[in-house]
């Protein structure tokens, strides 16, 4: 009984991912977005992405400078993407909205 307790449990949490991805990208969707910002988003979906996305980060991973990963988080912070955690300065983060 443990086990089957265990894997619908496990179950309940893929499908919430799953719904919680879909969701997201039918927003995105409605005013797509670019191949930086769909790499970041999606990076930012994987299970094993750890912390919160900041501009340097962004430009990393994107291979864009800086000025542009701004400017491509906060095109995607004015579409309710991204938002911006408390604290600012030169730890500015941004993280994806929560699960409903």
């Amino acid at each position: 009984m443990d086990c089957l307790g265990r894997a619908i449990a496990n179950a309940e949490i893929t499908l919430c991912n799953v719904l919680f991805k879909a969701r997201l990208w039918n927003k995105i969707n409605q005013n797509p977005v670019n191949e930086r910002q769909r790499l970041i988003i999606n990076r930012m979906l994987e299970d094993d992405f750890k912390g919160h996305m900041n501009t340097s980060k962004y430009a990393k991973l994107a291979k864009c400078s800086n000025d542009t990963a701004l400017r491509d988080i906060q095109d995607l912070m004015a579409r309710g993407v991204l938002i911006q955690n408390p604290g600012g300065g030169r730890s500015t983060s941004y993280r994806l909205p929560d699960k409903e």
